[in-house]
């Protein structure tokens, strides 16, 4: 996929790729922008550190799928 408005992979990114098995990777949110949002539609658990509850993502590629850019928009949209 080329890099656009909707999509963009920095293959020079000195963490890329941050997930390992995707053979394309959407950069454009690199950091998650569903994080704060309680049932966002990745995948996702709570973990406890040092008695605080934490959202836990580093298993979810959901936002780096090209394909999930108008499910983000969207979900975005209305939270």
């Amino acid at each position: 996929m080329e890099n656009s408005y909707r999509f963009f992979e920095n293959k020079e990114c000195q963490y890329h790729p941050c997930h390992k098995g995707m053979e394309s990777m959407n950069c454009l949110f690199c950091y998650c922008p569903l994080y704060s949002l309680e049932n966002c539609p990745g995948q996702y658990k709570y973990i406890e550190v040092n008695g605080k509850t934490m959202k836990e993502c580093t298993d979810c590629i959901f936002p780096h799928r090209a394909e999930n850019y108008d499910v983000i928009i969207d979900f975005l949209s209305k939270n």
